[in-house]
């Protein structure tokens, strides 16, 4: 919520020299206007959805820290032992619904692009 409130904050700001310099001529009134009207609709809008949320990431918070205490060190291992993450392909599931995660052949490692060079399509 406090993104949105931001947001809109800065798009009413981006909006307030317009209304400053606004004449009949230049027809910016009425685009000021316009966006203000939008503005607040959609914060009216957005809201309900927007509180619901933070209760939401309330409520999830502790459950987060609690998993990333938990499962911190085994991550840590297991990246240790990984490397470059570069060196394996995408995850594939089998159909006995087995994850596997295949290491790259020296060949397929060599066959890569090195970093900044294209790759054509």
């Amino acid at each position: 919520m406090r993104q949105f409130i931001t947001f809109a904050a800065v798009a009413m700001l981006a909006v307030a020299p317009v209304h400053a310099q606004e004449t009949e001529e230049d027809g910016f009134s009425l685009m000021e206007e316009g966006a203000r009207l939008l503005f607040e609709g959609l914060s009216r809008e957005m809201e309900p959805a927007l509180r619901d949320l933070m209760g939401l990431t309330e409520e999830i918070e502790p459950k987060l820290r609690q998993f990333a205490q938990e499962m911190g060190p085994a991550l840590a291992d297991i990246m240790g032992k990984i490397e470059d993450l570069s060196a394996y392909h995408a995850p594939e599931m089998l159909p006995n619904g087995d994850i596997i995660i295949r290491k790259k052949t020296p060949q397929e490692m060599l066959d890569e692009p090195e970093e900044g060079e294209e790759i054509e399509i």
